[in-house]
């Protein structure tokens, strides 16, 4: 899959807004699968599908223990479709960004 691709699915995936808000659940951390279900009012079923789409986009990965399915959030795969947009969409604010993230972190006395 070429990077134009790879962006279109996560696109795609961040369509839905039941995913956008199982990416942000699982921003905490590693979730089972019915955990996430029991999140919402909607059937485990299409959780399932949601979680699927989220999967092949590469924006979730998923490990098995024992009997039950733990997500996780692919931080740098949802960080680089989204960032390699807004780079050619708007490369300025992606400049002045860094830059007052860099400008707080000093004056915090975090990392140069």
């Amino acid at each position: 899959m070429g990077k134009s691709d790879e962006e279109a699915s996560a696109f795609r995936a961040l369509a839905d807004p039941t995913r956008r808000q199982i990416l942000e659940d699982l921003r905490g951390g590693e979730l089972a699968a019915g955990e996430i279900s029991g999140r919402f009012a909607i059937s485990a079923p299409s959780i399932s599908r949601h979680l699927g789409v989220l999967k092949g986009a590469g924006l979730v990965t998923e490990r098995r223990d024992g009997n039950r399915i733990l997500y996780s959030l692919a931080e740098d795969r949802l960080a680089t479709s989204i960032g390699r947009f807004l780079s050619a969409v708007c490369p300025e604010q992606i400049v002045l960004r860094h830059t007052a993230w860099r400008s707080a972190t000093e004056t915090e006395g975090g990392p140069s």
